[in-house]
């Protein structure tokens, strides 16, 4: 058994909820935000037997996809910094950051 912890942006959330529930695996959705942007994630925590482990990663993969997306940085009170570094950069966003933990015990009630 393993415990399967995905973080996807919540554009993503929507469409892996749809093919998770049509591929019958259960998953809980936690509404989480992100570090590095500070925009929402959605982190969804999955117990499954080792042999579904394969088909939920090609979900995942196949249902949180990168994008490209524009941001400010950060102002700085340097004055000696670029004044450059006001304008709009173009970062990739999106994909998913997964972990597959072992699990000793799994109880559905």
């Amino acid at each position: 058994m393993k415990l399967i912890l995905a973080i996807v942006q919540d554009k993503d959330s929507n469409l892996l909820s749809s093919e998770f529930i049509d591929a019958n695996v259960r998953a809980t959705k936690l509404s989480t935000t992100g570090g590095f942007l500070k925009s929402g994630n959605t982190t969804f925590l999955i117990g499954i037997e080792d042999e579904r482990v394969d088909e939920v990663l090609q979900i995942i993969k196949d249902s949180a996809q990168t994008r490209e997306q524009f941001m400010t940085p950060p102002v700085h009170l340097d004055t000696t910094a670029d004044s450059t570094m006001s304008y709009p950069i173009e970062v990739q966003v999106g994909g998913a950051t997964v972990f597959v933990l072992p699990i000793e015990q799994f109880e559905r009630f």
